[in-house]
């Protein structure tokens, strides 16, 4: 079974400075965390407001193609977590 994000939810984790989101195949799922450097680098952040809304602004934005870099990772190799990076979008 592929991977798939029906669930539309996410969250700011402020420890580990990451959008957190998650991707299921079959009843398994998969956490996923983007770093908040790659959201900056995007250069959509809405300035003025908290850090927490703009970073997920730009993951609400970036939705489709921060999904396919997860995807991309996930069958890469097959794991319980992934945090994505800048490095990971190139």
């Amino acid at each position: 079974m592929a991977l798939a994000f029906p669930n539309p939810s996410r969250s700011f984790d402020e420890v580990r400075r990451a959008v957190c989101f998650t991707g299921h195949d079959g009843m398994h799922q998969v956490r996923f965390f983007i770093d908040v450097a790659a959201l900056a680098k995007a250069g959509i952040a809405q300035a003025g407001s908290a850090p927490e809304a703009r970073y997920l602004s730009a993951f609400d934005t970036l939705r489709a193609s921060i999904h396919d870099v997860a995807g991309k990772a996930y069958a890469r190799s097959q794991r319980d977590s992934y945090t994505l990076t800048s490095a990971d979008f190139r």
